[in-house]
């Protein structure tokens, strides 16, 4: 994997360089600016970027907007975005297209070498890793496994190929189903998770954030994510 690192302290950004290549992850850059990180993506085609939400030269939300551009340029391009705190309106704008491919973690979670390498990876494969506590803010602290475990069998499949970013009409036609049937069962995920009705896009990525709280927390099972 070929990966573009975007992070302004000079000693993370190397630290995060060497631990990378010691999985076999191939840093094909290591820039410390949006701009960079730009050209960087344009120059060297990487397979995924991490990125630190706060770059020079105002260190509010830099990285983030680099990373929003870069997905605009090339939808579903795999970003990993690393975080001092957890920011809610990051995280919804980074999962607002529902392309997929998409990561938000607090940067202690770096130090678990493991979990930040398979975010990393579920990343680049085109899947979503949300910190626990970035999901916990998202849902307004709330736990969503009763919700979801509430949900029909048919409903907890609409909601699965949404989390893979999938449309209303791919989803009915993965299901052999009517593109109005899958708005009902939509409907009725949002009603079950207690989603008030807001923007649709919103409310979708609460949904996926709770589908993919509960799956992390229930027992292992074959579930295709």
């Amino acid at each position: 994997m070929r990966v573009v690192l975007a992070e302004d302290a000079y000693l993370l950004r190397e630290g995060l360089t060497h631990l990378l290549r010691a999985h076999g992850i191939e840093v094909v850059a290591a820039v410390d600016t949006g701009e960079e990180l730009l050209d960087a993506l344009a120059g060297h085609r990487p397979h995924a970027a991490i990125v630190d939400v706060r770059l020079p030269p105002g260190y509010t939300d830099e990285g983030v907007r680099a990373a929003i551009e870069a997905r605009t340029r090339h939808p579903g391009f795999p970003v990993l975005v690393l975080s001092q705190y957890v920011e809610q309106i990051y995280a919804r704008e980074l999962l607002a297209d529902g392309a997929g491919g998409v990561g938000y973690l607090l940067k202690d979670r770096v130090f678990d070498t493991g979990h930040f390498v398979d975010a990393l990876r579920r990343v680049a494969a085109g899947g979503t890793a949300m910190d626990p506590e970035v999901v916990s803010k998202l849902l307004g602290g709330t736990s969503p496994l009763h919700p979801v475990a509430s949900l029909s069998p048919r409903e907890r499949e609409v909601l699965q190929y949404m989390a893979q970013g999938r449309s209303n009409a791919a989803i009915a036609d993965r299901l052999h189903i009517s593109e109005g049937t899958v708005g009902k069962h939509i409907a009725a995920v949002f009603t079950k998770l207690g989603l008030e009705a807001t923007d649709d896009t919103n409310r979708r990525v609460l949904a996926v954030l709770a589908f993919l709280n509960h799956a992390r927390a229930a027992p292992p099972h074959p579930t295709g994510f």
